[in-house]
Order: structure tokens, then C-alpha cells, then sequence
């Protein structure tokens, strides 16, 4: 895609009503575009609407039968043009997400660039691929973050 498109991309990215695509479609967006078209369009308030949306869902998309007795803090701090944290904690069935930095010690925290988040929590990357080319960074229990997929249905594009 030329560089003159990438406007036009982060305008019609930026028209979307997120909270209005559904969790395959936005898997089938972000597998349409490359590891640098997605960098390029996760800057300013756009950015803050795709994460505010991702984090949103998870509540909707955790399996609470997956999960059992699991109870965890898990710290996700997406790198980018600044980093935020957010952090989701499971007890008891249930699933709470909160943006920012709790108090609690998370059990394992999970550092990656905006690209590369958008691309795991759409399906369209392998946690364990992502690990071992050093994408996806992981402190605390490993075991926990390479199995967090199967606690939440993730879209397939």
C-alpha cells in the first residue's frame, strides 16, 4: 500500500463505530493490514478507541467453564506511542478488566507493541511464535500467559 493511503486508511479506520464490529470482523480487518499499516493507524484517540474496545470485550468474550477456579492478575502494558497498561483479573467465574496500574501483584504480565497485540487478540498471531521471536515478552508465570487463550473466545478472521 503507498504511503499516500495510510490517511485514507486511519480515516476510514477512524469512522468506524467499534463498538458496532464484531470480533471476527475486526479479526478480518486487522489480518488485512501489514505489522506497520497497524502501527501507523494506532496513534492519538484512535489508538485509545481500538484498546478502550479490545479490553471492553473481554468480559463478553471470557470463558468462565475454561477457566474453573483460576484466580489471577494479569498485567497486559501495550507498547507504542506511549504505554498503557491494563490489567484483567479472573476469580471466582468471573473476568474484571480495569485500565491502568493496580496495587495487586500480577501473576504474569504481558509486554508487546500495539501491532502485535491487535494481531494476538484477533487470532492472526500465535502467542508462542510471538514469545520466541521476542514480540510478546513475559514476566511471572509463563505457564498462565501461554495458555490465556483458551480462557477467551478469540476470533477467527
Amino acid at each position: 500500500m503507498p504511503d499516500d493511503s495510510n490517511g485514507s486508511l486511519t480515516d476510514e479506520l477512524a469512522g468506524l463505530d467499534f463498538a458496532a464490529v464484531s470480533p471476527e470482523d475486526f479479526a478480518r480487518i486487522v489480518k488485512g493490514l501489514s505489522g506497520k499499516q497497524l502501527g501507523e493507524v494506532m496513534r492519538g484517540d484512535l489508538r485509545t478507541r481500538v484498546l478502550g474496545e479490545v479490553f471492553g470485550r473481554m468480559r463478553q468474550q471470557f470463558r468462565p467453564e475454561a477457566a474453573g477456579q483460576l484466580k489471577a492478575l494479569i498485567r497486559w502494558r501495550i507498547t507504542g506511542e506511549s504505554d498503557l497498561v491494563y490489567e484483567t483479573s479472573i476469580a471466582d467465574g468471573t473476568c474484571a478488566v480495569a485500565e491502568g496500574r493496580s496495587d495487586g501483584e500480577p501473576r504474569t504480565t504481558l509486554v508487546m507493541g500495539d501491532a502485535d497485540f491487535l494481531k494476538l487478540v484477533s487470532g492472526n498471531g500465535n502467542p508462542v511464535t510471538m514469545f520466541m521471536m521476542r514480540k510478546l515478552k513475559v514476566a511471572g508465570d509463563v505457564g498462565l500467559a501461554s495458555g490465556l487463550t483458551r480462557y477467551f473466545d478469540i476470533p477467527k478472521a
